[in-house]
């Protein structure tokens, strides 16, 4: 006995074996990604809520580095506009 599969037919004896080996990858997948994707589902937000203090910092440093360099090129600035 023969399976089509498109234009190509193989025995279905390797049929049915390459169908079984690709159903015990997909189950061997589905027990070790769930944990994973599950783990990954509730840390986020976790990691998320320890890392937004930093977030913030770098917000303000970031603000007064800007404020600093505003500051320094203000007097070019100026003179640029005077000329």
């Amino acid at each position: 006995m023969r399976a089509q599969i498109g234009r190509t037919s193989i025995p279905y004896a390797a049929y049915t074996q390459n169908e079984m080996v690709g159903f015990f990858l997909f189950v061997i997948l589905l027990i070790l990604c769930w944990p994973l994707a599950l783990i990954a589902l509730v840390l986020y937000p976790l990691v998320w809520l320890i890392l937004l203090p930093f977030r913030i910092v770098g917000i303000a440093v970031g603000g007064v580095l800007e404020l600093i360099w505003a500051l320094f090129t203000l007097p070019a600035r100026v003179l640029r506009r005077m000329a």
